[in-house]
């Protein structure tokens, strides 16, 4: 409003100057005379203003003003007397104090109101002079609260940055020494698995100033703000020195050169400032105890510049947890969290693998919601198994009207998967089925994999056939197939490429054809380059590993039709089975408000071992 307010009042002053300069509007010399001769002027002034001269004169219909050069013979006494009009000379006005005050009054007040408009802006915009500003976060020392003890499943990162700590607190030791600490350590870890974390658990253990700062806080349009921002945020850093300088997503500013349409552009510029301050040929920052942590989940497309030594010296990898640091990360989190005794949360960490720190802090939030809900005091185990199918597949829809045709479509899809997971060898056993409809699917299987650091190919294989058995018991128990296993063959087909194109595990031999997108997004395979003769081998390969793994899958589930047949039915009467209901109903053992016991199952599963 205030910006408006000030344009509106600059605009009218100048209109008031322009149109005072102007007094009265102006008329054509010709005009004018006319005016003379017809007798409606009865008096005129005449004033002399450098090369030209200027003409009023009055009469009944308004004013009269007109301007010529001093030469011209219409304007001269004896013709303006000739017309019969009183002629006055008046000589140019003079500056006088009052005047020339006016003037100065004017000139400032013109002064003020531009610098208004300049000062005054919309919420969220900046000045101009605010551009070359760092805007990172100043955290004092006082107000850091994170310690290395609220960070678990990743003591080997800790560890790598105990030693920085030890260095921010008692700096004097490494330098009688001779050693240098390193300039900047890059955290490199999937989304979620602590790295922002770990960086404020270093401020807080060292006791130091830190720095907060986003690389895409950088980039901006104007070319050279964004180093102008490096160089400033290293100014107040050497201000405060010891601190912490943490660049989240570093990924935004530091990527490789050379691969835009210019090869000088804001972000390359930036790239090249911070290359600079981190270690450059200025020896300003020598001595000053300044570390410079930076976090990423794609390192693959840093500059190489910005990773070699004297600048980011260590990688710390702050990867997934494995199974003891899920139980420890779920404890952590469980502080504050009111758990039933029955909970067993090493069975919970051992059916999360893959989850990072906050999907496991989500899940406990969400059992927390869930027992809130229900009107509980405390949180159960079903309420922790219903937040991980939540977190997973989505909430229930049991208001989805879904027909009986339909539910048992999904049904003999989903016990295709599960049984053909509990008869392979390799295959990671179901812990969950069920054909309650959530989020985008109609039905689910839920597996308990393992952590592997190595999958061999038999275990990819059994992993390729479970995948694809799902397709392969509708066309079993019903004669043929529905549209329901889309996201199966997409799952195939990644998984296939990846055995053909990376692993070197197919008739195509030991090669690597493709290559990953790299990150820990989960991106597919980039085929590389190679002739067409190849190409239409490689799709081979993988068209024959997915025929003979459904082909096997087929096979297998028609050994067991009657085990598939018996499964389904229960688990369209149940809804949903466990997994130890399922271990349990091939065992032959009998599940409560069943009739007995069922001896076809027994002799089944005896036919696979």
């Amino acid at each position: 409003m205030k910006r408006w307010w000030a344009a509106g009042l600059l605009a009218l002053l100048l209109g008031l100057l322009i149109s005072g300069g102007r007094g009265s509007r102006e008329t054509p010399i010709t005009d004018f005379m006319a005016a003379l001769e017809r007798g409606e002027i009865d008096t005129a002034v005449l004033t002399r203003q450098g090369n030209s001269v200027l003409l009023t004169g009055r009469s009944e219909k308004g004013p009269y003003r007109t301007r010529t050069l001093v030469d011209d013979p219409a304007v001269s006494l004896a013709a303006l007397e000739a017309a019969g009009a009183e002629v006055a000379y008046q000589p140019p006005a003079r500056l006088t104090g009052l005047g020339l005050l006016s003037g100065l009054l004017t000139l400032v007040l013109i002064g003020a109101l531009i610098y208004a408009l300049f000062r005054l802006r919309a919420p969220g915009q900046e000045p101009a002079q605010t551009f070359g500003k760092t805007g990172a976060a100043l955290v004092s020392e006082s107000s850091v609260s994170a310690r290395f003890s609220d960070v678990a499943g990743c003591d080997e990162a800790k560890a790598d940055l105990a030693e920085v700590v030890d260095f921010l607190r008692h700096p004097q030791r490494y330098h009688r020494l001779g050693a240098r600490i390193p300039h900047g350590l890059l955290l490199v870890g999937p989304p979620g698995s602590g790295k922002t974390l770990l960086a404020r658990a270093v401020a807080g253990e060292a006791g130091v100033a830190f720095f907060s700062v986003s690389g895409s806080d950088f980039v901006e349009m104007f070319v050279g703000v964004g180093a102008a921002r490096v160089r400033d945020l290293f100014t107040q850093a050497r201000k405060n020195a010891p601190c912490i300088i943490f660049i989240d997503e570093i990924d935004a500013v530091g990527r490789k050169r050379g691969f835009g349409f210019q090869g000088n552009d804001e972000r390359e510029q930036t790239l090249n400032g911070l290359l600079v301050e981190m270690d450059g040929f200025s020896e300003q920052g020598t001595g000053q105890e300044i570390v410079v942590l930076a976090a990423t989940n794609r390192p693959d497309v840093l500059d190489a510049a910005l990773l070699r030594p004297g600048r980011f010296d260590r990688q710390v990898v702050v990867d997934a947890p494995d199974v003891r640091g899920r139980e420890t990360i779920l404890r952590l989190h469980a502080r504050k969290k009111p758990l039933d005794p029955s909970v067993d949360l090493a069975l919970v960490a051992r059916r999360t693998a893959g989850m990072v720190g906050a999907d496991l802090e989500n899940l406990l939030n969400e059992a927390a919601l869930g027992a809130a809900r229900a009107g509980r005091e405390r949180i159960e185990p079903g309420d922790l198994d219903e937040a991980r199918d939540r977190v997973l597949m989505g909430p229930e829809r049991r208001s989805l009207v879904v027909q009986l045709a339909d539910r048992r479509v999904t049904a003999y899809h989903e016990v295709g998967h599960a049984l053909a997971a509990q008869l392979l060898p390799h295959a990671h056993k179901a812990h969950k089925l069920t054909v309650v409809p959530r989020g985008r699917s109609l039905g689910s299987a839920l597996y308990t994999p393992e952590d592997r650091m190595h999958m061999t190919r038999s275990a990819l294989l059994d992993q390729l056939c479970v995948i694809l058995a799902g397709h392969a018991a509708e066309e079993v128990a019903l004669g043929e197939v529905t549209t329901g296993a889309q996201s199966d063959f997409q799952q195939a087909t990644n998984l296939a490429r990846r055995m053909v194109m990376e692993w070197g595990m197919s008739e195509a031999g030991p090669l690597a054809y493709g290559q990953d997108a790299g990150g820990y997004l989960g991106s597919a395979v980039q085929a590389g380059p190679h002739s067409n003769q190849t190409a239409e081998a490689l799709d081979r390969a993988v068209i024959n590993l997915i025929d003979e793994q459904y082909r096997r899958a087929t096979e297998l589930l028609r050994g067991h039709q009657h085990v598939l047949q018996q499964l389904t039915e229960l688990l369209l009467e149940r809804e949903s089975l466990s997994g130890d209901e399922l271990q349990a109903v091939l065992a032959g053992e009998v599940l409560p408000g069943d009739v007995g016991a069922q001896p076809w199952v027994t002799s089944a599963r005896s036919k696979t071992q």
